[in-house]
């Protein structure tokens, strides 16, 4: 049977695909509840797969609000109410009154929160701030942060954990290019896009480095689509906004959306 669902795949995605299944047999023949650690899309794709394939199995996820990316799921049998249970996210609140704070991105945040020795599947989506920054972190690892985080990027800060209700949300930074192909090829888009050579693409495309829509994706050939978005590790991501027809001469007009 579990040969059956590796099929549908990655090899690199089977050990989640291995817990993912327990969680859901654990629910549909023991009745257990499960709340799991923030999962990023793909995850929560694969996880809604498999609950799905059992009826007797009820699940939700929740983000700490509505666009959130990274997602907390709480998996139990059918007759749960799941609306009441509590996803366990709280908001952990960094600030500083250092004019440099203002220098601060994503990176420096997540990257001050993983120092102190906290895996990232407790943290949620992070809204960088004019003053500061609202992460959304596991409620069993918010008091720790409270207490230990006192730096970010060698700028001094100060946390708070507040309540869901008073998450301030970041409007995503996003860089518009315009370009112009001679096909829809994952590789000569990335190429364009991060302003790479394509032997320097491939490389870390068929070492596993590169995803699209959070799924791995090692075939450098593989055709993109309007809605696609594409993460190369150590480089960022972007988002296929919009295919704008063909020119004369036959090539594609796409519009991408890079995030900064």
């Amino acid at each position: 049977m579990k040969d059956g669902i590796y099929v549908h795949f990655h090899p690199d995605e089977h050990a989640f695909v291995d817990r993912a299944e327990e969680w859901v047999e654990r629910a549909a023949e023991r009745h257990a509840v499960r709340r799991t650690d923030f999962l990023d899309p793909r995850q929560a794709f694969i996880l809604t797969s498999l609950a799905n394939r059992r009826p007797e199995v009820k699940l939700r996820l929740d983000g700490g609000y509505p666009e959130a990316e990274r997602k907390r799921a709480v998996i139990a049998p059918e007759y749960r109410n799941l609306e009441e249970e509590d996803p366990g996210i709280l908001v952990l609140s960094i600030t500083s009154g250092e004019n440099k704070f203002l220098t601060l991105d994503h990176g420096d945040y997540l990257g001050a929160i993983l120092g102190l020795g906290i895996k990232r599947e407790k943290i949620g989506d992070i809204h960088v701030l004019p003053e500061g920054c609202h992460c959304l972190v596991s409620e069993e690892i918010a008091e720790y942060l409270r207490l230990h985080l006192r730096q970010v990027h060698r700028v001094q800060v100060q946390t708070d954990i507040l309540p869901l209700s008073g998450l301030r949300l970041s409007k995503t930074q996003m860089e518009e290019i315009n370009l112009t192909v001679a096909s829809l090829r994952l590789d000569g888009i990335v190429s364009d896009v991060f302003r790479l050579s394509r032997a320097k693409v491939l490389q870390p495309i068929r070492a596993g480095r590169l995803r699209v829509n959070w799924k791995v994706e090692e075939d450098p050939s593989k055709p993109l689509k309007e809605g696609d978005i594409v993460s190369l590790q150590g480089f960022g991501r972007f988002k296929v906004a919009e295919l704008d027809g063909v020119t004369k001469k036959g090539r594609y007009r796409i519009r991408i959306a890079k995030f900064g």
